[in-house]
């Protein structure tokens, strides 16, 4: 059965006449349905908002525009699960709230309470904002969504702001995280002078559609240069966490997780690989790690564990640093 304030919107739009309000609601019920694995019920439940009159005559219909906004979004399955990931304490405690909030949503709701839906990432690049975003829709066992910033921003104008609103249409009508990386390529702040006023429009725009956001949908945004964000953004959001750069020691913890995971012993303790790498992101150290991997299946079982450390270490020693091109 949907939640009553559903079912008293549902009342509300049909008295007035509002077709757009019965056709979100409408499309919020099919989620929460579909959400509970009562497919059936969501499917009839469609097939009798298609065939509305009142509908129909008004042409809006999220549901029926899901095709075109999927092509500005990729679909993808989460892999990463938080257990997967070295965050700081309090990053991970904020996250299990949230996932903690969503899954006993029915209690909040029951308190006049809705759990928290919109999470902020900031900090370097390669320290786990994407990978935090999928693992909170595999805690979730939801669809997870990534933007696509190639697909939305058109070079006409209005043309990104009617994008991101079809996106945003589709994600009201599905449980799911909704991932924006990159964030500052839609959120500038409107203040600054070299920006045109079709970016001002976007970020107005773009507020608007994260505020009409239900709580079913989680809409995570992270960004490298937080500093260029509008200062309305930071209000948007409910959930804002910094992840660093890892530390020497988090490195040492993420090399330690690696090694219990692989057959033989690696033969280098943990400590020193991380001395050996130095200062390097969490998707360095994951590329580090691969590249033992993929030595260790060619070599067809018949390769040492640590030779194969060892070798890749002084490859990574022997790389190349930005500062080098310089």
């Amino acid at each position: 059965m949907a939640r009553s304030d559903l079912l008293v919107s549902l009342v509300q739009a049909s008295a007035s006449g509002d077709s757009k309000e019965l056709a979100t609601t409408v499309e919020a019920i099919i989620a929460e349905e579909r959400a509970k694995q009562h497919n059936v019920l969501a499917d009839r439940l469609l097939r009798a908002l298609r065939s509305h009159s009142m509908v129909r005559r008004t042409g809006y219909l999220a549901a029926e525009a899901g095709a075109r906004a999927r092509d500005y979004m990729l679909e993808t399955v989460p892999q990463k699960r938080l257990e997967d990931l070295v965050l700081p304490e309090l990053c991970e405690y904020a996250c299990r709230q949230l996932i903690e909030e969503q899954q006993r949503a029915s209690l909040l709701r029951s308190h006049s309470l809705e759990p928290r839906h919109r999470v902020l990432l900031v900090g370097p690049p390669g320290n786990g904002k994407t990978s935090l975003a999928e693992a909170l829709a595999e805690a979730l066992a939801v669809q997870f969504f990534v933007v696509r910033y190639d697909a939305v921003i058109g070079s006409f104008l209005g043309e990104t702001a009617s994008r991101l609103r079809r996106v945003f249409e589709y994600a009201r009508t599905t449980p799911c995280v909704l991932f924006f990386d990159e964030f500052d390529a839609v959120g500038k702040e409107r203040g600054d002078l070299n920006e045109t006023g079709e970016i001002k429009r976007v970020v107005t725009s773009l507020l608007m559609q994260v505020d009409a956001l239900p709580s079913y949908t989680v809409v995570v945004a992270a960004s490298n240069h937080a500093e260029l964000l509008d200062r309305a953004v930071w209000r948007r959001f409910q959930i804002r966490l910094v992840l660093p750069a890892p530390t020497q020691a988090q490195i040492e913890q993420y090399m330690k997780a690696f090694g219990e995971k692989m057959n033989e012993p690696m033969g280098i303790k943990p400590e020193a690989i991380a001395k050996s790498l130095g200062k390097i992101s969490y998707a360095e150290a994951e590329e580090f790690c691969n590249g033992i991997r993929r030595r260790l299946a060619l070599s067809l079982g018949e390769g040492c564990l640590k030779s194969i450390v060892s070798e890749q270490l002084q490859l990574w020693k022997a790389r190349a640093y930005q500062s080098d091109a310089i």
